[in-house]
This record gives structure tokens, sequence and C-alpha cells, in this order.
């Protein structure tokens, strides 16, 4: 299945990620702040939530771009995008922010 396009500027990372450890249901996931519906956004796979897209992140910005940023020259206008997951553990509801994309 093939997710949208990627922009210039930035890279499919993949389409996986682990839930934290002892992470209890309800498992709420978030792509930029927006929920997402299990089984047509996304599924749980043992520890892993699988992604029926790919996860579009920035790509490094060499260090002219940089510069140029910092002294207000230029903005960045890539796409990247954060996943969060809202799970319980030990009865407590607990917030993964921003968590690691694992590769295909």
């Amino acid at each position: 299945m093939s997710g949208p396009e990627v922009p210039k500027g930035s890279y499919a990372a993949g389409r996986r990620a682990l839930l934290p450890r002892a992470a209890e249901r309800p498992i709420t996931v978030y792509v930029n702040g927006v929920e997402q519906a299990e089984g047509s956004d996304y599924r749980i796979s043992g520890r892993e939530i699988v992604f029926s897209r790919p996860i579009v992140k920035e790509e490094k910005l060499s260090g002219i771009r940089w510069l140029s940023m910092l002294v207000g020259v230029v903005g960045t206008y890539r796409k990247h995008e954060t996943v969060d997951i809202e799970y319980r553990r030990s009865g407590a509801t607990k917030l993964a922010s921003d968590v690691q994309i694992l590769p295909d």
C-alpha cells in the first residue's frame, strides 16, 4: 500500500513504532496531534504499532541551511510528522511523545 507523495527535503521513515513497555489498552495513536483510527490508519501487532502508510520525517538540515534559518534569511517548510501514543500503565494514563519510527 503506497502512501502520500514524499515532498523534497523529507523521507519516508518507516511504518512501525514500538509501544512503550507494559502499555495497556486503551491505546490512542496521534500523528501530528490528529487521532488515528485503529484498523484503517494503524494496527497493533505484538509490541508494535504498524501504520497503513509511511510516516514522513524531515531530512537533516545542512550547516548552511541551519545558519541561514538562524539569522532569519530562510525558513523551512518540509514535512515532518510526529507520532504520540497515549496508553495505560498500572491504572494511570501515560503519553509517549514523538516516538521513534522504526525503518521498514
